[in-house]
């Protein structure tokens, strides 16, 4: 165990000094996917083991983001389809491990990320959407930021953005015939609650699931996709590693 350690720290560090030589992402995205899955494989019956290792887990690889300079990482915890679907004692069981585990974290005054939550809070119990708001509030202005897709429904954002733009345009004495005239993405994109962020460049999925199951898909219809065959719980800092020297070198080999 100590052996296979020490090699995976000095592969790390190979890892990292070639990364110096290629572009990296400015916005990685997060599907933590597997929780589950790896409770099981590792003997448990209750899920909220998985979502507990994994909760825990988001800290740990929020650092080796900030180790190679990564300012913006997005998570997806649950859609609101999850949350409205899903056997409502495994929801109750996740959404407490984020009220306990994610505030604590990010609330620590050495961490340099605040947190920004997308999606419809009002789909969680009180005290879950109490404590998002208030680690909000709490680690606002810091240098890096963690978006955490909750209650999020991809179909609702870019709705609710066009509704807001229409309202906006209306508001000025702008007929609809103009506005559908002079329409552009920008507009749009504006428009989002997302509108001053990056857009994403690099998804990561972990669990082997080829799908980005509407993942804030306006935001990155330019974005890589690397699919890492191992759950959550289970995701080493050499396979996030091994996913920016992916993308890397897509970049430079397509010139961007």
């Amino acid at each position: 165990m100590i052996a296979r350690r020490w090699c995976e720290a000095a592969y790390s560090t190979r890892l990292r000094s070639a990364l110096a030589k290629g572009p990296l992402p400015r916005h990685v995205g997060l599907i933590m996917d597997g929780n589950r899955r790896w409770a099981r494989q590792a003997g448990f019956v209750d899920a909220s083991v998985g979502h507990r290792h994994g909760a825990n887990h988001l800290e740990t690889v929020l650092g080796w983001c900030d180790h190679v300079d990564i300012a913006h990482v997005t998570v997806y915890v649950a859609s609101a389809d999850n949350l409205r679907k899903r056997p409502g004692a495994e929801v109750s069981a996740l959404l407490g491990l984020i009220e306990q585990i994610l505030p604590k974290a990010l609330n620590a005054p050495t961490s340099p990320w605040a947190l920004r939550t997308v999606g419809a809070l009002d789909l969680l119990p009180a005290a879950t959407a109490a404590a998002l708001k208030e680690c909000v509030e709490l680690t606002r202005g810091r240098p890096r930021q963690v978006r955490l897709g909750i209650g999020y429904d991809p179909h609702e954002e870019i709705t609710e953005a066009f509704r807001a733009l229409l309202n906006e345009r209306d508001e000025e004495g702008t007929s609809i015939a103009d506005v559908a005239g002079a329409l552009t993405v920008e507009d749009v994109g504006s428009h989002l609650t997302t509108s001053h962020d990056p857009d994403i460049d690099l998804i990561i999925r972990t669990s082997g699931e080829q799908r980005v199951s509407g993942f804030f898909p306006w935001q990155s219809t330019r974005a890589d996709l690397h699919v890492c065959d191992v759950y959550w719980p289970a995701f080493r800092e050499i396979d996030f590693l091994r996913a920016l020297r992916t993308y890397a070198a897509r970049r430079s080999a397509a010139g961007r």
